[in-house]
């Protein structure tokens, strides 16, 4: 093989995954399938229906095209040195041990590279992190091996959700579902009543711990009506993969009357959904 060839390869090379990643990219897979859950072959990440998510959306483009370009350029060096230093053609190796050029270049561009990624993280962090005024409050508490939600808002009641085995899409679909006001607010409280579980739901980009003796808090807006399937993202016992999360974006009007169905339907959520520790318990 010659070598003028060998020394072309890694033009060659960065042609060829230049390529397959413009067409990698102009493929925007997320906006096939069904919405709010995966399909079979999906590419990507899930549609986003909340400002949350287009922006962690947004910062995993970026990092991939980050990451795309020094392996790349990784790869090109090594190339290069493997044909340009080889031993038939330096028979005497060369004694050089520094260049300042190049120290200060492999010093700096990490530097410049990190904050390049720097500042995006930290605005999303803030805009995750920070909950605006709410037009709407659930409360969620995990259990062995479910979810419960409780509106203090909209009368204070309260129901279980529970997997439904025989309904599709499969191990996502629940007995009862949240309902929510399409581009509400809406601020989610968290808790426990046992071992730490997760709340998550991919298209929403809401992934919040939920542990026992304490309330955490975060919160989306979906911009998009339709069903959205999450599960629980904490190896919680046995029955993990049995907990899953269904969530109906529906307009206001129809938010309202589901809303006075529900009132009628669930019982009272007076009584808090975790067990409080007291004195006498302790005695015990």
């Amino acid at each position: 093989m010659s070598w003028t060839r060998v020394l072309v390869a890694p033009k060659a090379l960065f042609g060829f995954v230049l390529a397959l990643a413009t067409a990698l990219f102009a493929v925007d897979a997320r906006a096939d399938g069904p919405l709010g859950q995966p399909h079979p072959w999906q590419f990507g990440l899930q549609q986003g229906v909340t400002p949350v998510k287009e922006s962690i959306t947004s910062l995993h483009d970026l990092l991939l095209i980050i990451i795309t370009a020094i392996t790349v350029l990784v790869m090109g060096l090594l190339l290069y040195v493997i044909v340009r230093f080889r031993a038939g053609r330096n028979p005497v190796p060369s004694k050089v041990s520094h260049n300042t050029l190049i120290e200060i270049a492999w010093t700096v561009l990490p530097i410049a590279i990190l904050i390049v990624i720097a500042i995006p993280s930290f605005k999303l962090l803030y805009f995750v992190d920070r909950v605006p005024k709410a037009d709407l409050t659930i409360k969620v508490t995990g259990h062995q091996w479910y979810w419960s939600y409780e509106y203090p808002d909209n009368g204070n009641f309260g129901f279980n959700a529970v997997l439904a085995p025989d309904k599709k899409p499969r191990l996502l679909e629940t007995d009862n579902h949240v309902v929510v006001p399409v581009n509400a607010n809406v601020r989610v409280l968290l808790t426990s009543e046992d071992v730490l579980h997760d709340w998550f739901i991919p298209s929403f980009g809401v992934q919040k711990e939920a542990v026992t003796g304490r309330i955490n808090e975060t919160w989306f807006r979906a911009e998009k009506t339709g069903t959205f399937y999450g599960q629980c993202n904490e190896l919680c016992g046995q029955n993990h993969g049995f907990m899953p999360i269904a969530i109906d974006v529906v307009s206001k009007d129809d938010f309202d009357k589901w809303v006075a169905d529900a009132k009628k339907k669930f019982a009272s959520a007076d009584q808090p959904t975790v067990k409080l520790a007291t004195a006498s318990d302790g005695a015990k």
